[in-house]
């Protein structure tokens, strides 16, 4: 069996077409600065025989405590040496020994880092077996995944004319910061421009219990609300227990819940009605596949997510979430929020993407594009 013999590991600062704003920071705008503060990962492993896999994620510090520079560091000083006495299958070992080497405190340890990884060995796991990614995991139930369109932080003007934009999404992922006025008057003008059509709120940790409460009975007459995502913060279970006694809308936990370990506890308190799934926080596809099936012994539904991926992690959620059944359509909104994708091969026509049937990851990684512009990370 081919072993891996190298890792390599490429910073870009992905450009956005749009601003996009959560309710605990900016994430990007048009003409930032190329800085690694923006900085997505991108992972190339190389097997013995040649065989090409690719991985990515993107690191948010106001989201989760990794960055770009931490990624990198792991990646380098700690996981390469592991990979390299490994074979793109060995996904289940590679994260026992990285969880040995790295030991998590309470939940996963440098998941982002170990996600992009996790991505690029199943990349090149299907390139060498001759299947897609999803033949890997089990097969896939679903051939197109519908998005949802991801509305940032805004004033009214700014929402309105995004949610315009995205009328062919089937559902809309309304970000609220926290501004008691300012939230009601996105989340009534989305739901005017959207109509029948699904509104997802996510709070990204920006709310308190009474402030939360005040929100929805403002906001009371909407029907089309489907629930409210991770309101308070992430630490906090027990106020996510409260506030399902408090609130008549259902409670999604995403920040709150990395691994199957953390959901099966949230479970437990009663903390949750549905869990985000994303590859990035979960460490890896499998890994939220298992935090997948929890919620599903576990009684709650499942709605999925990403981090603003840039076409190799964007694949990758296709092909987990060909095998689940969810709540709502996925919120993969890299296509919606980015300048470009750094892969060809992907077809969305009208918010749905289809999940890809080539081997591996089944896109084509433009990697001269990802050389020219990858960034030096400031370590000082």
């Amino acid at each position: 069996m081919s072993r891996i013999a190298k890792v390599e590991v490429f910073p870009v600062a992905v450009p956005f077409a749009r601003r996009f704003v959560l309710g605990s920071g900016a994430v990007g705008s048009p003409g930032d600065r190329p800085d690694q503060a923006s900085a997505v990962l991108f992972v190339k492993l190389t097997t013995e025989d040649g065989v090409v896999g690719w991985g990515e994620q993107r690191a948010l510090p106001s989201w989760s405590y990794e960055t770009a520079e931490t990624m990198a560091v792991v990646i380098r000083r700690h996981l390469a040496p592991i990979l390299r006495e490994l074979t793109p299958f060995d996904v289940e070992l590679f994260h026992q020994r990285a969880a040995k080497r790295l030991s998590p405190a309470v939940s996963n340890g440098f998941p982002f880092a170990r996600a992009a990884v996790d991505v690029a060995m199943h990349d090149a796991a299907g390139k060498l077996a001759g299947v897609p990614v999803h033949a890997l995991l089990g097969g896939k139930l679903h051939d197109e995944i519908a998005l949802c369109s991801a509305i940032g932080v805004g004033d009214s003007d700014a929402v309105r004319d995004h949610a315009l934009q995205s009328s062919d999404h089937a559902a809309y992922k309304v970000k609220i910061g926290g501004d008691l006025d300012a939230d009601t008057a996105a989340i009534e003008t989305v739901a005017e421009v959207a109509g029948g059509k699904p509104l997802w709120l996510d709070a990204n940790q920006s709310y308190r219990a009474s402030l939360l409460r005040q929100l929805l009975d403002r906001t009371a007459g909407i029907r089309t609300l489907h629930c409210v995502e991770q309101p308070v913060p992430s630490t906090d279970t027990l106020a996510m227990q409260r506030l399902r006694s408090l609130i008549d809308l259902p409670i999604a936990i995403d920040e709150g819940s990395f691994s199957a370990q953390d959901l099966a506890r949230a479970i437990r308190l009663d903390a949750a009605d549905l869990v985000v799934v994303k590859v990035c926080k979960s460490g890896g596809l499998r890994n939220a596949l298992k935090t997948a099936q929890t919620a599903l012994a576990g009684g709650l539904e499942i709605l999925a997510s990403g981090l603003t991926d840039c076409g190799v992690a964007f694949a990758a959620a296709l092909h987990v979430f060909s095998q689940l059944d969810l709540a709502l359509p996925a919120e993969l909104n890299g296509p919606e929020l980015l300048s470009d994708l750094y892969v060809e091969g992907l077809t969305i026509t009208k918010a749905v993407a289809t999940v890809p049937t080539a081997p591996g990851l089944g896109v084509q990684v433009d990697e001269d594009r990802i050389r020219a512009e990858s960034i030096d990370l400031d370590y000082s």
